[in-house]
């Protein structure tokens, strides 16, 4: 609201200022032109002010309403970090935007991560605030890495002797003699 105050205050001094310039140059009989090129130049204003109105720059948008949260970690120097994204090692402090709850996670090599639920409280009167503040973590030592089992190697059985390959192959049929040649008997003669 304060911008458009401000945008339609701009706009009539400007109107005011071309209004001056232009008042003494003009004569009588040219009065109707230029007082219909002010109203063009008005109705272009008004045109240029709403447009602004329905694009309004990222700058001049409002930033969101943050609170200013302290991180602290038994032992120090560990790694806080917020579901938004930003980080920082303890003790430190951080600028938190107060629209949502946020949890913060707390990392330390050799101890177990620990997570803390950051919420706005809104009281009247006061901007909000996030609780708790500060954020206190206490780590706690990370149990050691479990030793690897070693199973017992089972042990391979003994490889089998191979028998000798003539031992394993079954014996050749021994050659029997050729048959002899019979002869036929002769032809009876009649």
């Amino acid at each position: 609201m304060k911008v458009l105050t401000a945008i339609f205050a701009t706009a009539g001094v400007l109107y005011r200022k071309l209004h001056s310039w232009l008042g003494g140059w003009y004569l009588a009989s040219e009065w109707g032109r230029v007082r219909t090129m002010y109203r063009v130049i008005a109705i272009l204003g008004g045109a240029l002010v709403l447009s602004a109105c329905s694009s309004t720059p990222d700058w001049m948008t409002p930033a969101p309403i943050t609170d200013t949260v302290r991180f602290e970690s038994d032992p120090p120097g560990a790694e806080a970090t917020t579901s938004n994204g930003q980080t920082c090692h303890t003790p430190c402090a951080l600028a938190l935007p107060v629209d949502a709850p946020l949890t913060v996670t707390f990392t330390l090599n050799g101890y177990q991560p620990d997570s803390e639920s950051i919420e706005p409280i809104t009281t009247t009167g006061i901007a909000p605030q996030m609780q708790p503040n500060p954020v206190m973590a206490e780590l706690t030592p990370a149990p050691p890495p479990p030793k690897p089992v070693k199973k017992p190697m089972k042990k391979k059985p003994a490889p089998k002797k191979k028998k000798p390959a003539a031992a394993s192959a079954p014996a050749p049929a021994p050659m029997s003699p050729a048959p002899a040649e019979t002869q036929a008997p002769p032809p009876a003669s009649h």
